[in-house]
């Protein structure tokens, strides 16, 4: 027998295949079960796309269908009450008599936030809440995020055995190749990437997806004194790039010239305005420890190496709590959260 956390376990796993596709909707799973057997499920896919319920509902069999009004339904975030680009989720539960309905967390969204489970009781349908709650509130951390008009942010780095990033004058590469593969699913599943002018110099990175398909994030260069020469990738090359920096304001091509007060949270504000909802930064120092230090991180992912390199830049010092832990070859992957996100 499936228990209801193992059903609300396969709603997360529907969730995650969206990525970064559902932008700045969350990531949202749901099955129909009938006597303990799934009978239809699907996940919101896309922004503006269908709702997980509406897929769940959707996908069950024709000759299955007399069952939709005896089945159960999990959803790992409660179901919407508002039409937005879609109807609402609560009115295709009444609409197809759905009896019961598990969920894991509660939407932040205001313009839910309980209603939706409201209307539900209000009208019969029986309502469990806090099934697995704190994974439900972890799957949709981009989407709390985004309530506050502000990307997700990751940061990545790699470092040393003896704790260094790289080296000043020269491009240093510290990780193995498979890790280097990890890094370009990373982007891969960001609309943005965010350096500083000392990477974007001394590197002269391209910072696109060469290695794992998918599309490339827009390129973000944070250089207030506009050093990042024309002869480099990110000014000559064909892909998007935006540069906030302290005196020009104009567009070359598909580059674009952003004059700006150099103020985090502000160039966070104004990514967001552009689309950008999952940002990743990759650095150097000085931008991640900015970031780290005001606090305007969302999570962490350090690719730990087993070589060491005796001096350099140091590697950032980070305060926080690993959520996941795993081996590439001879390479350690932390997955790390603040400690104000609740892990159980």
């Amino acid at each position: 027998m499936m228990s209801h956390e193992d059903f609300m376990h396969r709603c997360f796993q529907l969730a995650r295949k969206a990525g970064s596709k559902v932008k700045s909707n969350p990531n949202v799973g749901a099955v129909l079960v009938f006597n303990n057997t799934i009978i239809g499920e699907g996940y919101h896919e896309f922004h503006g796309g269908p709702h997980a319920e509406v897929n769940a509902v959707n996908s069950v069999r024709e000759e299955d269908r007399h069952l939709i009004n005896k089945s159960k339904l999990y959803v790992s975030l409660e179901p919407c009450c508002f039409t937005g680009k879609t109807g609402p989720c609560t009115s295709l539960i009444l609409n197809n008599k759905i009896p019961e309905v598990y969920i894991s967390t509660l939407d932040p969204n205001i313009k839910v936030a309980g209603k939706g489970v409201k209307i539900l009781e209000d009208n019969g349908v029986k309502v469990h809440t806090g099934i697995l709650e704190h994974l439900g509130q972890i799957l949709i951390r981009p989407f709390v995020a985004n309530l506050s008009n502000k990307p997700y942010v990751t940061l990545k780095w790699a470092k040393s055995k003896d704790n260094f990033m790289g080296c000043r004058e020269k491009q240093l590469p510290i990780s193995n190749a498979l890790s280097n593969v990890f890094v370009h699913k990373l982007r891969a599943e960001n609309d943005g990437i965010l350096i500083g002018a000392n990477t974007a110099v001394i590197d002269n990175p391209k910072l696109t997806t060469r290695e794992y398909p998918g599309k490339s994030p827009i390129r973000i260069v944070l250089d207030s004194s506009f050093r990042t020469p024309n002869t480099h990738h990110l000014q000559a090359d064909e892909h998007p790039a935006l540069f906030y920096n302290e005196s020009v304001e104009n567009s070359k091509g598909n580059k674009r010239y952003i004059k700006s007060s150099m103020n985090m949270s502000e160039i966070l504000e104004d990514l967001y305005s552009r689309g950008i909802c999952r940002l990743l930064v990759e650095g150097g120092q000085a931008i991640l420890k900015s970031f780290i230090n005001q606090k305007i991180w969302d999570e962490a992912i350090v690719i730990s190496s087993n070589k060491a390199i005796e001096e350099g830049v140091k590697a950032p010092n980070l305060i926080g709590q690993v959520h996941r832990k795993y081996d590439i070859m001879d390479d350690t992957i932390h997955c790390i959260y603040p400690n104000t996100v609740k892990m159980s």
